[in-house]
């Protein structure tokens, strides 16, 4: 039986794909820096921006992260933008130079309380986004502050609202209170014309940055 379905499988595209795959129908959340493998349990990153040795790892992690950015092929590459996705058979390309403050020249902010988180989705083959770009009719459990930037840019940028959103909120009290501000780069969440993943040669996923200020003790 396992001979068989390894037969039939194709070469760029999965058996079993959405409904039918083990990973389910949306994609998860990955984020960058992770905690060193002796916390590989924990989510929690955590350091003392006054001390380089503290901080250092996190700093050497995310910069391990985004050079394997650079190593990827450009096999199939084009320029994209929400006027003009990428014809058949070619991907977008996804250039690392757009997170500034969050850069290697800065710390990535760990050596201030403004540490810089990046995101980005896991890939799914075929997975095409449900897209939130008109105001008047979004989830109510939806961030006002994330309401609040969609109607905004829908005002003065309405091409510019096919994304798939992303907002970071404080997950109690005492986080909503020591997270005094959020800034996202290059934008609030992940352009609509990198979906969907058809596992082409050359598929970069989009990342995004997100910087927060943080309380300082």
């Amino acid at each position: 039986m396992l001979a068989v379905f390894y037969q039939t499988l194709e070469v760029n595209k999965p058996k079993w794909t959405l409904d039918t795959g083990l990973i389910g129908t949306n994609p998860g959340l990955g984020f960058r820096p992770m905690p060193p493998e002796a916390n590989v349990e924990s989510t929690l990153i955590w350091y003392e921006a006054s001390r380089r040795d503290n901080f250092q790892y996190w700093v050497d992690e995310t910069k391990k992260f985004l050079k394997s950015y650079d190593n990827l092929p450009r096999k199939n590459q084009v320029n994209c933008s929400f006027e003009q996705p990428p014809p058949d058979g070619k991907v977008c390309s996804f250039e690392i130079t757009q997170f500034s403050p969050c850069t290697l020249d800065n710390d990535f902010g760990y050596n201030l309380p403004r540490p810089c988180i990046f995101l980005k989705l896991n890939k799914i083959y075929n997975w095409m986004p449900e897209i939130y770009n008109d105001s008047k009719n979004l989830p109510e459990e939806m961030p006002e502050e994330l309401k609040q930037h969609i109607k905004e840019k829908q005002s003065l940028r309405p091409n510019e609202t096919n994304v798939v959103w992303i907002s970071c909120e404080g997950e109690n009290p005492a986080d909503v209170e020591n997270i005094k501000a959020r800034d996202y780069y290059p934008r609030m969440g992940f352009p609509y014309y990198y979906f969907p993943f058809k596992n082409i040669d050359g598929y970069t996923p989009p990342i995004i940055a997100v910087q927060f200020t943080v309380e300082s003790e």
